[in-house]
């Protein structure tokens, strides 16, 4: 599968019913996880499906790091936001790292607007770091 194909047909509707300028915002988010996780060390092959609804991106291969999802804000149909699992810690690193240049909501969610740019190297290292989040709690636990 290309990062332009959907292997599952129920993502590609969840797309499909996004408002364009959404879905155009979220289709890059799409293509920028998979080209991250292609670039990272230890990730491998991701798997694209559904979860809650949203379109989300598992390391079920490696099993390297926490599932990732995107998705519209609902609360705000201007907004659109990368979600990772709230009890992860990542997002409190992220807002360390980042806090300056990326919105954040709460301990969940990388939130854009869809009138407004994405920073793109701070979103892609945010990315890597979720993407290979159970490697570095091994790497941890080993030392």
């Amino acid at each position: 599968m290309t990062q332009d194909q959907f292997a599952d047909k129920s993502v590609a509707e969840v797309f499909a019913r996004y408002p364009e300028e959404v879905r155009e915002k979220l289709l890059s988010l799409r293509a920028l996880i998979f080209e991250t996780a292609r670039a990272t060390d230890g990730v491998g092959s991701l798997v694209e499906t559904l979860k809650w609804g949203q379109p989300s991106y598992l390391t079920s291969q490696t099993k390297s790091g926490t599932t990732i999802r995107i998705d519209q804000v609902k609360k705000s149909e201007g907004s659109y936001a990368v979600y990772v699992h709230c009890q992860s810690g990542l997002v409190p690193l992220f807002k360390e790292l980042y806090g300056d240049e990326l919105e954040f909501d709460g301990k969940r969610a990388i939130v854009f607007d869809v009138d407004g740019s994405v920073p793109e190297e701070p979103l892609r290292h945010c990315l890597a770091l979720a993407l290979t989040h159970h490697l570095r709690k091994k790497q941890k636990s080993r030392t």
